[in-house]
């Protein structure tokens, strides 16, 4: 699911603070662009975090709704695709048990055939995940 949601960045003595309302979360960067960036990685870690607890995702806020706390305060949207966010960061390795006929394993174990990774590029082919 991709969203947009509004973000405050209040300048700092280097670089920029951010404030992602509707998360409730703050995160900073050295320079505006790092900044977005940053916030778009806080917002699609919360994401997918509450997405693992069977939460809800937040529903954007309005932008007239965010509230400038200073005068030099910058209000604008940063756009955040949870499914590509999740594909792209969410790496971590998950153990499963498969079954196997003994002669295919004692073949598989006998030409040094890794069978994680074919049932890696089996299961991507299959899906039609080309990227990754």
């Amino acid at each position: 699911m991709k969203n947009s949601y509004p973000i405050v960045l209040t300048p700092d003595t280097v670089g920029y603070v951010v404030y992602v309302p509707d998360f409730k979360i703050n995160t900073e960067g050295d320079t505006l662009t790092e900044a977005i960036e940053m916030a778009r990685d806080a917002i699609g870690l919360m994401g997918i975090d509450m997405e693992d607890d069977k939460k809800a995702l937040p529903v954007p806020s309005e932008m007239s709704a965010v509230t400038k706390e200073t005068e030099n305060d910058i209000v604008t949207l940063v756009d955040v695709d949870f499914a590509e966010y999740r594909r792209q960061n969410d790496i971590r390795s998950v153990r499963r048990n498969v079954t196997l006929p003994s002669w295919l394993n004692f073949e598989a174990e006998k030409s040094g055939i890794n069978v994680s990774a074919v049932l890696q590029r089996a299961l991507k082919q299959e899906l039609r995940i080309t990227n990754r």
